[in-house]
């Protein structure tokens, strides 16, 4: 494919991550944006004429609503497939897997998300640990937020033949920040019932040689997720080499508790200065200050965006699959340039 040739790419879900999705490919030379399709109506998909994004409906029902909500509505989403090279399926949990048969009936190759899991595709993506693998396949699974911080952190460290193994403790957001008025928790916190808890199981989907266990505990607050790991090295490693390590990847960024960036909410301001859209922080944002290594020993904690860190992912996949490209590190650079990925502070 060439830019006078780009890739048609369709969204079925406009959510939290779907618009975050469409907003990325926007920012691409080499794709664009075919339409969404949803099955609301309310002011998230009013929004859509001043972006100037085809909207259809997900069945003809939800194309009648829309049409009768006063929507501008182009179709259902088979004609959106109808004109597509690939679907990234941002609907809600378990959804996913239901749509999959349309794209496969349609022929279509298409991208779900980590609520789903790994034997909808028979793949799962992260884009420094399994780009290769993904060349051409007709689908493929962007594993969940946390899990890519994970394949992203423990990927930097095998790749320096530093990694042994690594045991994680995860602090969860309750809910999405747009949803706190719905649900969520308050004045408790919810650990997850069993230990590993799905994640590291679900890194190992994406790199099945790695040695990680994780526990998890949902937390009562909506900015993002708090990750502390503890990792055995393969040899004694110094606080530099290993921040060295950190530094070679091209979507870990490291920050700093004396830059004031000292909880959650000071990086998210940070992202906003920024002006990243949605305030989105797309890199791990791991503390150098904090990080303390003790012989063969490794202790870290990092920040996870869960709205934003799978988006340029998703972008890679598209590049993947379709055979946009076959260059792991030419897809992250492309990707990371359009995005504004990089150092978050000099």
């Amino acid at each position: 494919m060439t830019q006078s040739n780009p890739i048609r790419v369709a969204i079925n879900g406009y959510g939290v991550i779907g618009k975050r999705v469409a907003d990325a490919v926007f920012a691409q030379n080499d794709m664009v944006l075919a339409g969404v399709a949803d099955v609301a109506t309310d002011w998230r998909l009013r929004l859509l004429a001043q972006k100037s994004i085809t909207l259809f409906g997900a069945t003809p029902e939800y194309t009648r609503a829309m049409d009768e909500a006063g929507l501008v509505v182009a179709g259902p989403l088979d004609a959106l497939l109808e004109q597509s090279d690939v679907v990234i399926d941002c609907t809600p949990k378990r959804v996913a897997a239901q749509n999959v048969e349309t794209y496969k009936t349609r022929g279509i190759r298409f991208i779900v998300h980590g609520g789903e899991k790994h034997g909808v595709t028979g793949h799962s993506f992260v884009s420094e640990s399994s780009f290769e693998s993904a060349i051409g396949r007709t689908a493929t699974r962007v594993v969940s937020c946390n899990t890519t911080s994970i394949v992203r952190t423990l990927t930097a460290l095998k790749r320096a033949g530093l990694l042994k193994r690594a045991r994680g403790t995860l602090l969860r957001r309750a809910t999405d920040p747009w949803e706190s008025h719905e649900g969520g928790i308050m004045n408790t916190l919810v650990p997850e019932p069993e230990i590993p808890s799905h994640q590291g199981p679900d890194a190992q989907s994406v790199d099945p040689d790695l040695d990680v266990v994780t526990m998890a505990v949902k937390v009562p607050q909506t900015l993002a997720h708090l990750h502390y790991w503890s990792v055995q090295l393969t040899r004694a490693a110094s606080k530099e080499e290993v921040l060295d390590t950190f530094r070679a990847s091209p979507r870990i960024a490291l920050i700093r508790t004396a830059d004031g960036l000292t909880a959650l909410n000071t990086v998210k301001e940070l992202m906003a200065d920024l002006g990243r859209p949605h305030d989105s922080l797309y890199e791990v944002a791991l503390w150098e200050d904090m990080l303390k290594a003790e012989g063969d020993e490794l202790f870290y904690a990092y920040m996870v965006d869960n709205q934003a860190i799978v988006i340029p992912d998703t972008i890679d996949a598209i590049r993947a699959i379709t055979g946009l490209s076959d260059d792991a590190n030419a897809s992250i650079s492309q990707t990371n340039a359009s995005l504004g990925i990089g150092k978050l502070l000099g």
